[in-house]
């Protein structure tokens, strides 16, 4: 008997305020979270670096029991077949 796969999918609200580095390149922070930050040479590269960052201390602070000082935006249960709709930042100049 074959068990359907389930999907739990939270949506967080991540404030991000990025600025350009004198030396180059761009530095992102979280206003709401001092452990959320990262570096990257460009805006793209910073968006990633941080949703990855974000991403590995939500990780990190749910197995350390820790409260995680972001607003929780949506929940959802999916089962497959999984479909989803996520949002792909990129920079137009």
């Amino acid at each position: 008997m074959k068990t359907k796969k389930h999907l739990t999918i939270l949506e967080y609200e991540l404030p991000v305020e990025i600025n350009e580095e004198r030396e180059g390149g761009f530095f992102a922070k979280c206003s709401v979270w001092q452990d959320c930050y990262a570096q990257g040479d460009t805006i793209e590269e910073v968006i990633n670096e941080i949703s990855y960052v974000a991403s590995s201390l939500i990780e990190l602070y749910k197995e350390e029991g820790l409260r995680l000082p972001l607003k929780l935006k949506a929940k959802s249960d999916k089962t497959a077949p999984i479909k989803l709709t996520f949002p792909l930042i990129i920079s137009a100049t």
